[in-house]
């Protein structure tokens, strides 16, 4: 269990203290997370699966993309390009298999995807709190829409991660209030 304040986060494996910039990107990560766990209060699995609008996109979806993203880019902090998928030599196969994060497959409970979702949290906050320099760069992964050459250093990945869990909880509260009306905000 990871909680975190302001000034500290802690761990059920260490306790740190965090402060400055790290306990601010802490604070932003917890904050987008939360809103987007909050669309599935009170929800069923079969709920969760729901498509509610004309996108392909249902609550439990994506919370699983998120999930795969944050683990990614994560990974991506410590080993570089290689963590990364290679989208420039993807087949049918494998863009297939990326639809398949965006929706509820059979067997997944919304109870299973909170869960990985809470992990990959834990492990992204852990890194937050212990990276040596959050100035160190990593060479971006081959992909159409990076710049080639181009450079992100750890900071810029963890406000990426941020940025792009606060642009999917915007679209969960849209597809949670078409579900049954509920909001996460107002």
């Amino acid at each position: 269990m990871t909680t975190t304040t302001a000034a500290t986060t802690t761990t059920d494996a260490a306790e740190a203290t965090v402060t400055g910039e790290r306990a601010d990107l802490l604070v932003a990560l917890e904050k987008q997370r939360h809103f987007l766990r909050f669309t599935t209060r009170d929800l069923t699995d079969e709920q969760a699966g729901l498509r509610s609008t004309v996108s392909e996109l249902c609550l439990g979806g994506l919370i699983k993309h998120v999930t795969s993203t944050e683990r990614h880019w994560a990974n991506f902090i410590v080993e570089g390009p290689s963590a990364m998928p290679d989208f420039t030599s993807w087949t049918e196969a494998d863009f297939a298999r990326r639809a398949d994060e965006f929706r509820m497959l059979a067997g997944e409970t919304l109870a299973g995807v909170l869960a990985e979702y809470a992990e990959v949290a834990r492990r992204t906050d852990e890194l937050v709190a212990t990276l040596a320099d959050l100035s160190a760069t990593q060479p971006l992964p081959n992909a159409p829409w990076f710049e080639a050459g181009a450079e992100w250093s750890a900071r810029r990945v963890l406000m990426h991660i941020v940025a792009e869990t606060a642009q999917h909880a915007g679209h969960a509260d849209i597809i949670r209030e078409s579900l049954d009306g509920a909001k996460s905000m107002g």
